[in-house]
């Protein structure tokens, strides 16, 4: 796709990563911080809309600790609360120099799975963006208790690092195009860092399981990796949006990208674009619950796009509500759909292998004929 053409955009999210705003020195490089400001004040006065998603609070409080580590749920909660005040303060000096309003927003997996405050937070976004404001987003990494429950062991959260949650903004806000800063140039055809000879990827026309093999894990001090920005670069293009994955080291980067020069790997918006439910049932949704079903109804769920009925359904898995969020999975227990329940996981368990016809003789009322239906299931 043509670069100019690419970048052409309203409404832009941008994430930050850990340490693409730390020194070598590991303290904040306000130079770098403010480089970024900058840019990204300019492009609000063109009238473009900048949602900016930053990590760095944990880090932040670390060092201002004079910590060696973070280990342990308490300390790393602790180093947050006080790392995102510093954060805070440098963003909101910064912005306010070039006259513009920052607010802070701090999340937590609740915020985007619950769907009322995900409706909540949208509202909220899109009126502080209306008002010409800049929203500072940050994991609430004090509060967030998903590690910490043995209730949550087998749960699948819909985002536990900021790339997953720049994404998450990005489908709810929906969002022209997502960048995302990190400490490497982009997605290369093998590892950089062990082979000297790889080339940058520069346009990935859709994230197969082939790119995603490409990924690598985090580097020391971040949460995400190549691995989380593929997953978040598979989603937002999977809605329509465009992805961009670039250097933020290089200095002014964002400046640059908008001047249309030839940085990162961009990643190509599919045709087809879900609607706003089903990417929330799709992927702003923590999963605790899984249905199991037979390769009659996932062959039904995926080519005739069908309702899950009782008769394909062969193993409840964990409990859950009607009106949940669930994993559908196939009998090797691969994970290919999800759907909001219309019964809960007893009643589930009951029906395995019936006929609609039949769920008032088993239950004793029915709500639905099927489990699921099929404007209520996101085939992943």
């Amino acid at each position: 796709m043509d670069r100019e053409k690419f970048i052409k955009a309203k409404r832009i999210v941008i994430k930050l990563g850990t340490n693409v705003l730390r020194g070598d020195d590991g303290h904040v490089s306000l130079p770098r911080v403010f480089s970024f400001i900058e840019d990204i004040s300019n492009l609000v006065h063109k009238g473009k809309e900048v949602i900016l998603i930053t990590s760095g609070a944990v880090g932040l409080g670390k060092k201002r600790l004079g910590l060696e580590s973070t280990e342990g749920t308490a300390l790393k909660q602790a180093c947050a609360a006080i790392g995102q005040c510093k954060l805070m303060s440098i963003y909101e000096s910064g912005f306010d120099t070039y006259g513009l309003v920052a607010a802070q927003i701090l999340l937590t997996e609740d915020d985007f799975s619950i769907r009322t405050r995900y409706l909540s937070l949208r509202t909220t976004l899109n009126k502080l963006l209306e008002l010409g404001v800049v929203p500072v987003i940050n994991q609430n990494d004090t509060v967030s208790t998903i590690e910490i429950s043995p209730r949550y062991a087998d749960m699948q959260v819909c985002f536990s690092d900021n790339d997953k949650l720049s994404a998450l903004v990005a489908s709810e806000l929906d969002a022209d195009l997502l960048v995302i800063l990190s400490d490497i140039d982009g997605l290369f055809d093998k590892n950089p860092k062990t082979n000297p000879d790889a080339k940058l990827i520069r346009e990935v026309p859709e994230v197969t399981e082939e790119i995603y093999a490409l990924g690598t894990d985090a580097s020391e001090g971040g949460r995400g990796g190549m691995r989380t920005k593929l997953k978040a670069a598979q989603l937002v293009t999977r809605f329509g949006g465009k992805v961009l994955i670039a250097n933020g080291k290089v200095p002014y980067i964002i400046k640059k990208i908008f001047n249309g020069e030839d940085y990162g790997t961009m990643f190509l918006p599919q045709n087809g674009g879900l609607s706003d439910k089903k990417r929330w049932i799709g992927y702003a949704t923590n999963i605790l619950g899984k249905i199991m079903v037979n390769n009659g109804a996932k062959k039904a769920l995926i080519k005739e796009t069908k309702s899950l009925l009782p008769i394909g359904v062969v193993k409840i898995i964990n409990e859950f509500n009607k009106g949940d969020v669930v994993s559908i999975v196939d009998e090797n227990n691969n994970e290919f759909a999800r759907g909001i329940v219309n019964y809960n996981s007893e009643a589930c368990e009951k029906l395995i292998g019936s006929h609609s016809d039949n769920i008032i003789d088993i239950l004793g009322f029915k709500n639905y004929d099927a489990i699921i239906t099929r404007d209520n299931i996101t085939i992943l």
